[in-house]
């Protein structure tokens, strides 16, 4: 394939076309797990009124997803990434026709059973997403060349948090205005879209590895690979621990509903502001890369987030609650973006898949049991001081990490 382009210019990895495919295929299939994040949530928090059952949401899909990751980051070096796309899409789909039928023409089986089928489907997602993840990760890096790994960094989370953005808002209008069913339809349809763009990627061979391992050493390499190094370590670390105690995300329904009382509708603008903030980050991002002082800004803006989520707890407004989040979101895509050019500079073409598991494990435990933590931790402590808690662990989790990693304080990519 011919690269010859100008790496100076921020589009410059859009204008290939397989990752420009690609780069759509992800926003159309995010879009649709994004819209069934804010159903579902919704749906079970109308139906138990239950911060621990919102919380459950999260621990049903880290389950699969987390006993599964290691061995599915094998699998993407060794299968072709591509066919485990479309296979992992195509599971997508049908969970998305499933809720859509228990909410609906066989809604009986909530009546009999409460939400314990939703948590069911959502285990059955976790698994997909545990070898979608490596996957999608492992491919992106073969579709561009490694002196755009920043750039096409930049439009992989512009089209990620542009669909969180679209996702929960949609979702949460069309549940408000349209009910649950209208609302689910919406979500296999993207997800059936995203799968015919995906098949518009052309095949990339595997990168040859090697020497032939088992799989037991093939993954003990592959974790041996990371907590090797600092660099890449303590950036996973500190997303993970951030995420995991400084995400609200979880608990937003119960904010919409009893601190700021704005409903479904609210609840969709709510979800969708920090990936707003994000949006307004990537485009910033990918035209003035913050890579100079990558290691500095990465932990400037990690402490920004957590002090972020620490005022939206105290918000009683919505518009500062908006703004709050919103402001959460720019400090957090400089995080994303940072950490996933480390990642794809500093790991070799045959162990993309197994360094993709493990970051997915670190950012998959962060954001899945993040949201049981919160759960629990606001039926233990209340809502509003679970939420300060967790913004001020993320801070204390800033000051450890620059401490014990004086690499990544001093990075420049």
């Amino acid at each position: 394939m011919d690269f010859n382009l100008n790496i100076t210019d921020a589009y410059a990895s859009l204008r290939i076309k397989d990752f420009k495919w690609f780069v759509i295929a992800r926003f159309l299939i995010t879009f649709s797990i994004q819209m069934q994040s804010v159903i579902v949530g919704w749906q079970i928090y109308q139906i138990t009124h239950s911060a621990l059952s919102l919380g459950l949401i999260g621990l049903s899909e880290a389950i699969p997803f987390l006993s599964i990751s290691l061995f599915a980051g094998h699998v993407a070096d060794v299968v072709s990434r591509k066919k485990i796309i479309l296979i992992t899409n195509l599971i997508y789909f049908l969970c998305a026709i499933a809720l859509l039928l228990i909410s609906t023409s066989y809604h009986y089986i909530l009546i009999e059973y409460s939400v314990t089928p939703i948590y069911f489907i959502i285990f059955i997602t976790g698994f997909a997403r545990g070898f979608m993840s490596p996957a999608q990760t492992a491919y992106a890096a073969q579709l561009v060349p490694r002196e755009l790994f920043g750039n096409a960094s930049t439009w992989n989370s512009l089209a990620w948090q542009t669909a969180e953005v679209t996702g929960p808002a949609v979702g949460g209008l069309i549940y408000g205005f349209s009910g649950v069913g209208n609302a689910y339809a919406l979500v296999f349809l993207m997800s059936a879209i995203a799968f015919v763009f995906f098949t518009l990627v052309t095949k990339k061979p595997l990168p040859e590895r090697k020497a032939k391992e088992s799989i037991w050493k093939s993954l003990s390499h592959g974790l041996k690979f990371v907590f090797n190094d600092q660099i890449i370590l303590s950036a996973i670390t500190l997303d993970m621990f951030a995420v995991f105690f400084g995400g609200a995300v979880s608990m937003l329904p119960i904010f919409a509903d009893k601190v700021l009382h704005i409903g479904a509708k609210g609840l969709g603008f709510l979800r969708a502001s920090s990936a707003v903030g994000e949006i307004i980050m990537s485009v910033v991002q990918a035209h003035y890369p913050l890579f100079k002082n990558a290691g500095r800004n990465l932990l400037f803006c990690v402490f920004g987030f957590g002090i972020s989520i620490i005022m939206f707890a105290l918000s009683k407004n919505f518009y500062l609650s908006i703004f709050l989040l919103l402001l959460s979101g720019m400090f957090d895509n400089v995080s994303v973006v940072i950490r996933a050019t480390i990642i794809q500079i500093y790991t070799p073409d045959e162990m993309r898949g197994r360094v993709s598991a493990v970051n997915g494990i670190f950012i998959g435990s962060s954001n899945e049991l993040g949201s049981f933590e919160s759960g629990l931790a606001a039926t233990l402590m209340g809502l509003v001081p679970s939420v300060i808690f967790g913004g001020s662990m993320t801070l204390i989790v800033v000051a450890a990490i620059k401490s014990f990693a004086p690499k990544l304080k001093k990075l420049k990519l």
